[in-house]
């Protein structure tokens, strides 16, 4: 029996100065993919990877082909190494565009082009207004839901249990919080972002990316992706396009996601990108399961060992 793997990919917000850096040495498939990248481009994507500040990979515009492009490198890294394909994906908002990519709903060059129109859509609905964003650790979701919805915020991710992430206009952002405070979590944290990701906010950048998206060329993968909005895993390229359009403003059903690729008989998870989000998400939701994070060349061996013991 083959062995069953589900992939997971970064959200923005997890970039780091220096991601992937390691990769190319250690890989030529990764290699391939940041040269792929620049050419595409026409500007040195890898550079900003590799050597850029984080003030620099922290603009959408930035962040979103970069997070893709690591991730990917990842997951090429991985199956030059271990030739495993993936049995379902799911990715973390802009990780939705790049689960598709690895999913085989679009190439690489249509996914890159797509998360760099989003990142620079999104930037642009960032300046327009006075956003912020918040985490909510602990506390009744029904109660959160009632607070923003007192206070005229949105819920922006459920991301595990226990995680909340809420997000609208800065100063209805700061009274829920207040609300919050006094309401049962065990604390509530402002979030280091640009503006209100998936929030009503985000609806200039929703409204400019449909029209990118009804262009793309879309296909069925070659395995099911669990999409956020929904909550589901989704194969049919129409449903595929109009849940990408439904997630700039809608609300990020993580957990929900994560228990949709369970439920296909998956023996391990492995999250490929900057950081070890999700894989964290992922011992809130299921301490037992077989979880890895690959970030890196020296996690290679790690995800081996991983798989070897399954």
């Amino acid at each position: 029996m083959s062995t069953r793997v589900g992939f997971m990919f970064a959200g923005q917000g997890a970039q780091f100065p220096g991601m992937g850096s390691d990769l190319p040495a250690s890989s030529p498939a990764a290699a391939a993919v940041f040269e792929h990248a620049d050419a595409l481009l026409g500007r040195s994507l890898s550079e900003l990877c590799f050597q850029g500040d984080a003030e620099a990979l922290t603009a959408s515009a930035n962040c979103q082909p970069a997070i893709f492009t690591m991730s990917l490198a990842c997951v090429a890294a991985f199956r030059e190494r271990t030739g495993i394909a993936p049995t379902v994906c799911g990715g973390l908002s802009l990780g939705e565009l790049t689960a598709l990519a690895a999913a085989g709903a679009y190439d690489f060059a249509t996914g890159l082009q797509l998360v760099a129109r989003r990142g620079e859509l999104m930037d642009q609905a960032c300046a327009a207004s006075q956003g912020a964003m918040a985490a909510v650790i602990g506390g009744e979701p029904e109660v959160i839901a009632a607070i923003c919805a007192e206070t005229d915020v949105d819920v922006a991710n459920y991301n595990c249990p226990g995680q909340i992430v809420i997000s609208g206009l800065a100063e209805k952002v700061d009274a829920a919080v207040a609300k919050l405070n006094g309401a049962g979590p065990r604390s509530v944290v402002k979030l280091n972002v640009a503006g209100a990701f998936h929030s009503r906010l985000m609806q200039p950048a929703a409204t400019a990316f449909a029209p990118v998206l009804d262009g793309t060329a879309i296909v069925a993968p070659a395995c099911p992706v669990a999409q956020n909005v929904v909550g589901a895993l989704v194969t049919d390229p129409a449903e595929l396009r109009a849940n990408l359009a439904r997630q700039v403003t809608g609300s990020v059903q993580w957990e929900a996601c994560v228990r949709a690729m369970l439920d296909t008989g998956i023996q391990a998870l492995i999250e490929f990108g900057p950081g070890k989000v999700l894989a964290g998400f992922m011992r809130r939701i299921d301490r037992a399961f077989p979880v890895c994070s690959i970030q890196g060349a020296e996690d290679l061996a790690a995800a081996e060992k991983l798989l070897q013991s399954l």
